[in-house]
């Protein structure tokens, strides 16, 4: 994409807010992106509209629902998504025994055996296994690279979201995927191309359970093999917009020491998936002080030196634009395992979409997080979601002898 490119979203858009630009970002993680649209939902009764919505795998289908509905839709829209998806065992045994149990070893035990569920029989509009499967299939065709078909999900994508709004660039809209033979992370971005289904597919399709996408030739995987946030793409993207930020992650990359094999799984996943998304933010909070610096001086060179290349070039990096990060990370139940991302049952998905709600609604509730930066440096990042860690336990007088 050309730097000097500006997509209509990236202009200003009118908001409840003095920014000129709202990004919702959205990580991948399967059943877990039930969360993102309860923020979504929290966001738009606080009149809070995304001109920039960019995805990683289930954060792309979301975005992609998001972007190509009218606002007045859009939560709807989610809604019928998700309880498509979350439909598949509602008149099962499993469904059944849901309501018994509300956590511990129990409801751990329930939830595997949900997952269990889907990795058997697949999601209705959305993937299914293969009959026969893969092992039986000629070598080199797409039924012999992938557990699943996931031709469902086209049509359930083409059936909830109008790609010719999203492509109208009313709001930007990118997905990240990985490009097969070169092991190159790729962005879809409606800024430089054309969106179809197959872009927000591609996003989403990780291997060996789903199938690679093909794109004008080439076939990708899903983003999340490589980042499985998209946080850099928007941050590194060039902007003079004041930008507040709603950074929406599924995986947290803080966690408990494991304690058996079931946790060390899951603990494994966490790492993999959360992308180290805080690395991200403070590496862009460092670059914001060097810009600030850079505006500092600059604003105190005479003018024979700022007229000169160099000062020109420093210019252009600089930038005024300020930035505030909302960090909303979701944290798992003690009795979520590993299979808590494709764990698709209707009482989970309520439950993680409340949480999301939930977690938006506490969050702007702060008031600092609706308002422009004051700083130096040009940036503040919130995180109300994260419990914060309890301070050690006062030493009695008799370890503090005199």
């Amino acid at each position: 994409m050309s730097s000097s490119f500006r997509a209509p979203a990236e202009r200003r858009r009118r908001q409840t807010t003095p920014f000129e630009s709202v990004a919702l970002v959205l990580q991948g993680g399967g059943a877990l992106g039930a969360y993102q649209a309860g923020v979504y939902e929290a966001l738009l009764e606080h009149g809070v509209e995304p001109t920039w919505i960019s995805g990683i795998s289930i954060g792309a289908v979301n975005g992609a629902i998001i972007a190509g509905n009218p606002a007045e839709s859009r939560v709807d829209r989610l809604r019928q998504f998700w309880e498509l998806v979350s439909d598949h065992g509602d008149g099962g045994i499993t469904a059944w025994w849901s309501g018994l149990f509300d956590g511990g070893t129990a409801r751990a035990w329930l939830n595997q055996a949900f997952a269990a569920e889907v990795m058997l029989n697949g999601i209705p509009g959305f993937f299914a296994p293969r009959i026969p499967p893969p092992y039986l299939e000629p070598r080199g065709t797409a039924s012999a690279t992938s557990w699943y078909d996931t031709s469902a999900l086209k049509t359930t994508l083409e059936r909830l979201v109008d790609f010719d709004r999203i492509n109208a660039k009313d709001t930007r809209f990118s997905v990240g995927a990985v490009e097969i033979r070169s092991g190159n992370f790729a962005y879809f971005d409606n800024a430089s191309c054309v969106i179809r289904p197959e872009h927000v597919m591609a996003s989403g399709a990780l291997p060996p359970a789903f199938p690679p996408i093909e794109i004008d030739g080439e076939y990708y995987w899903d983003g999340g093999l490589v980042s499985n946030t998209p946080l850099d793409w928007v941050l590194s993207a060039p902007s003079h917009l004041d930008t507040l930020v709603f950074q929406v992650d599924l995986w947290s990359a803080r966690g408990a020491l494991p304690r058996d094999l079931g946790e060390v799984a899951v603990r494994m996943k966490e790492i993999q998936y959360s992308s180290r998304t805080r690395a991200a933010t403070d590496q862009f909070r460092s670059m914001q002080r060097m810009r600030a610096a850079m505006n500092e001086l600059l604003a105190k060179m005479p003018e024979k030196l700022k007229a000169l290349p160099e000062a020109k070039l420093l210019a252009e990096t600089g930038g005024t634009a300020v930035y505030g990060i909302a960090q909303l990370i979701y944290r798992s139940e003690a009795y979520e395992g590993q299979a808590k991302d494709f764990e698709f049952s209707r009482r989970t998905m309520e439950q993680h979409w409340r949480d999301g709600h939930r977690d938006a609604v506490k969050t702007l509730s702060h008031r600092e997080v609706l308002e422009l930066p004051t700083c130096a440096e040009g940036i503040a990042v919130y995180d109300f979601t994260t419990p914060r860690p309890k301070p050690p336990p006062a030493k009695s007088p008799k370890e503090h002898p005199k």
